[in-house]
């Protein structure tokens, strides 16, 4: 007999009855992602061998801003090279650059790629949601940042390259320290420029006390499908709780997560929203405007591809998604998702660079399936016209959605390395 119910009916029937075979699966001695209990022990050494491309190591670096730092190298071989630094983004991990990291290191240069604050196998971060929020704001990451590059001994930085969340740190290394970070290659996330403050105003009548409407979040929950923007809901207490005890197992959530948001999901065809009101922002897939009564484990979950698709993914085979469900198991999100809720916190000191501009060259690469170009209405445009001064190219890669250096690393690697060798 043929089933009425919808895809997405189905997958919330097989989410929420997942908590009991997630049970079971435990009694008999399976998990939820077919690891062992060896693998699943809390490690916090470098990585095993044969995790990481050869040329590749994992290693730890002391006294990084409070930090110990874990960091992935490629081209140690020789202490005179440049050095490339690669910052992630959310929920990624320093392994998340495998893949260009040795053409970088075949084209010449000394390459680090940290996990960054909040993520992996770096510690020394307060990982509890009513704790230390301070440490997580952008300046205090660039501090981090900066840390590291000085302790393997670099003065400068050929380029920083940030993806995601790592792009607008990427940028804010370029802003505050460009005598040290002499390019920069932003990725996914197009940087809008520094904030401004007020001007010439010495002489005017101070303004008329108004009420300012209702914010994006009301508009969002206002509309005849509720909404909520997914940065709201990483601020909430419930998201980490939410996304890494997934009732589907967090191999299957991360799974999901990292297909809907790739160029694998025939969804995704991006372009420019006219403005950041709730009509507008309503338009992008629910991984970025969700729905208001959902959290991202179920959000996710009608996505999920089938066994056939996951057999043939290429970028990102089981074993190294899994590289990525044993980390957050045993980390969970709250790291990652403390940048999130520490903008304000730094707001106020960013205000120090107002209408300062990157001027050192730089390069923007995205996915053309990738919704992050656009998911900040005029910032690519405010990027292209007046936050980087010497944008060498805005470069939207066919056949990859966010993960842009996992999904097509090739040209992600000609790209950052023909612009780093003209």
């Amino acid at each position: 007999m043929r089933s009425n119910l919808t895809r997405r009916q189905l997958m919330q029937r097989l989410a929420a009855g997942a908590p009991l075979a997630l049970a079971a699966n435990r009694l008999h001695g399976r998990s939820d992602d077919n690891t062992t209990a060896n693998e699943r022990t809390d490690e916090t050494g470098p990585y095993a061998e044969g995790v990481l491309p050869s040329g590749v190591r994992s290693r730890f670096v002391d006294g990084i801003n409070g930090l110990r730092m874990h960091v992935l190298e490629a081209g140690y071989e020789s202490g005179t090279r440049p050095c490339v630094l690669l910052l992630h983004g959310f929920p990624e991990l320093a392994y998340s650059w495998r893949k260009i990291m040795v053409p970088l290191a075949t084209a010449g240069f000394h390459v680090l790629a940290p996990d960054q604050r909040g993520y992996g196998r770096t510690t020394g971060w307060d990982g509890d949601y009513d704790g230390d929020l301070a440490s997580f704001r952008r300046l205090n990451i660039v501090r981090d940042a900066l840390g590291l590059v000085f302790a393997f001994g670099h003065r400068t930085v050929a380029a920083v390259v940030g993806h995601d969340f790592g792009s607008p740190i990427a940028a804010w290394c370029a802003v505050i320290r460009p005598d040290v970070f002499r390019s920069v290659a932003l990725m996914s996330a197009p940087f809008g420029g520094t904030p401004s403050l007020p001007f010439h105003t010495a002489n005017n009548a101070p303004p008329a006390a108004s009420s300012p409407g209702p914010g994006l979040a009301d508009q969002l929950a206002a509309l005849p499908r509720p909404r909520k923007h997914y940065q709201q809901y990483y601020t909430t207490r419930g998201a980490d709780e939410d996304m890494r005890n997934a009732p589907q197992g967090i191999h299957a959530f991360l799974r999901a997560y990292f297909h809907y948001k790739s160029a694998d999901w025939q969804g995704n065809k991006p372009f420019p929203l006219a403005a950041r009101t709730a009509v507008e922002m309503a338009k992008m897939p629910t991984y970025y405007i969700m729905n208001l009564d959902e959290g991202m484990a179920q959000t996710v979950a009608a996505h999920m591809p089938s066994p056939e698709e996951i057999a043939v993914n290429r970028w990102l085979p089981d074993d190294e998604l899994r590289a990525y469900s044993k980390e957050y198991r045993r980390t969970g999100f709250q790291g990652g998702l403390n940048w999130y809720r520490s903008g304000d916190i730094g707001s106020a000191e960013q205000q120090l660079f107002t209408n300062r501009t990157i001027d050192q060259p730089s390069i923007f690469i995205s996915g053309a399936s990738d919704w992050g170009s656009h998911q900040s209405p005029g910032a690519l445009e405010r990027m292209r016209n007046a936050a980087c001064t010497d944008l060498r190219g805005v470069h939207l890669i066919a056949g990859a959605g966010h993960w842009v250096q996992q999904e097509q690393p090739e040209q992600t690697s000609r790209l950052l390395i023909d612009f780093l060798t003209p």
